[in-house]
């Protein structure tokens, strides 16, 4: 399992992944487990283009968030990430954005 905590700034959104995920292991479950850490923020984490994480749309939604302890569990085959960039964007509020992922 990887852990990865990032906040979400000024732009509204964070690269999570830096290349397209690759699927050459053949199908894998991902498991995703994805928490907003901050307060009056929500936050969605999303694989798509490039094109889409520079527009600051959603390409795939993969999780939304809810508030601070809320922790929501995404099942994924690799096959429907391939070649897609995974990123968290900014859906409600305005402040600096804390989150959580774990990927098992």
């Amino acid at each position: 399992m990887i852990t990865i905590t990032g906040t979400v700034g000024s732009s509204g959104k964070y690269l999570v992944t830096g290349i397209p995920v690759d699927t050459h292991v053949g199908h894998v479950i991902l498991k995703i487990a994805f928490e907003n850490n901050t307060a009056g923020t929500n936050l969605t984490l999303a694989a798509g283009t490039d094109a889409n994480f520079a527009a600051g749309t959603v390409g795939t939604l993969l999780s939304d968030s809810g508030g601070p302890g809320f922790r929501f569990l995404t099942l994924i085959d690799t096959h429907q990430l391939a070649g897609k960039i995974i990123y968290v964007l900014r859906s409600v509020g305005s402040a600096d954005s804390a989150f959580t992922i774990n990927i098992e």
